[in-house]
């Protein structure tokens, strides 16, 4: 497998992974890519805003996840939504592309931390949080995800920095999907690679073809193994560049044909994680016909509840004035009880959405 410039990646094998595990892979995949289908139908109606899809990095997403233990926590951008569904994706979760601050709370439960908007102001956390996880003598690791264009992010900098300098048990998987917005990757960089930039600070970055969610698997878990063991004189951090393709737009609002063409995303295709994935399944028996339909329906099925559990979301108006500030300005407050009144006038349904 060759990256955008027609070097070679690191090549995968079949892990250890029991056929449930191989199947379940496979599973979240065609779940997160039919999320994927339906969260961009929902925006074009207006039923939630603006969204960043996924497809073309399921594999790496998901790969990656089933790499982890259950104590290790995942810090996240707005475009892995598939580390969600490898780790139950909690069906309240919709309704914060709808607008609703609580839909980032259930996220807690899959030991997950909130989704990040920010471009790479995420990973400094991650970090802060495998350092304390260090000094109290936790096992759970920090896995953050971002995309290329967070490597010129003074946040990237700065976390890897600390994650070098304090041994971090943290594990740093940026998705090269070939385009920060539209800047192209030869125009992000100067380096040879995005996972080359972990020599500056003292640990191993490491290239992997993110099409294909074996190879992600077996690579995260090396760097999951390395943090949690690391041997005499090796450090416990690793960068781990997947390079995959983003199918879409960089997000709803954006128009990819401005600058690209659309040729390579059909080039692209003929690599996506999902097919090669169920070729090698329905290759050695782990799969057959009938077994797809049926994961095809479930995907279906719990898409469509995660879209009935958002939208029966009743938020309090009042609470976006909630955390805005530790003490309120006065104009804030003013605005605040112009609220409620026009809430007591009106009532709470002429504040809801149709």
């Amino acid at each position: 497998m060759l990256d955008f410039d027609g070097n070679p990646l690191a090549d995968a094998t079949v892990p250890d992974l029991t056929d449930e595990e191989l199947v379940g892979i496979y599973r979240d995949m065609r779940t997160a890519r039919r999320f994927d289908e339906r969260a961009i139908s929902l925006q074009r109606q207006g039923r939630i805003g603006t969204y960043a899809s996924l497809a073309g990095q399921e594999g790496s997403q998901v790969g990656s996840t089933y790499a982890l233990a259950e104590e290790d926590w995942l810090f996240y951008q707005y475009r892995e939504h598939g580390v969600l569904f490898a780790r139950e994706f909690p069906p309240e979760h919709l309704a914060y592309w709808m607008g609703y601050e609580s839909g980032n709370a259930a996220l807690a439960d899959a030991n997950v931390f909130p989704l990040n908007i920010g471009v790479g102001a995420h990973i400094p956390h991650a970090v802060g949080w495998a350092m304390g996880a260090d000094y109290r003598g936790d096992d759970g690791l920090a896995v953050a995800h971002f995309g290329d264009g967070s490597t010129s992010e003074g946040d990237f900098h700065e976390a890897l920095n600390f994650a070098g300098v304090f041994d971090a048990p943290a594990v740093f998987v940026c998705h090269n999907n070939g385009w920060a917005i539209s800047i192209p990757t030869e125009e992000q960089t100067a380096a040879e690679s995005f996972a080359a930039k972990a020599e500056a600070y003292g640990f191993e970055g490491i290239r992997v073809d993110g099409m294909d969610p074996l190879a992600s698997y077996a690579v995260t878990k090396a760097a999951a193994d390395l943090a949690r063991d690391p041997p005499e004189g090796r450090l416990r951090p690793t960068l781990i560049e997947t390079v995959e393709y983003r199918y879409g737009a960089h997000t709803t609002a954006d128009d990819p044909s401005v600058y690209r063409d659309s040729a390579a995303v059909e080039q692209w295709r003929e690599r996506d994680p999902i097919d090669r994935l169920e070729a090698f399944l329905l290759d050695t028996g782990r799969l057959d016909e009938e077994a797809i339909d049926a994961i095809e329906q479930a995907a279906d099925d719990q898409v469509a509840e995660i879209i009935d559990v958002a939208e029966s979301e009743k938020p309090d108006p009042e609470q976006m004035f909630a955390d805005a500030y530790a003490d309120a300005p006065s104009e804030i407050d003013r605005q605040r009880e112009e609220l409620i009144d026009a809430i007591d006038r009106h009532g709470k349904d002429a504040f809801e959405r149709e």
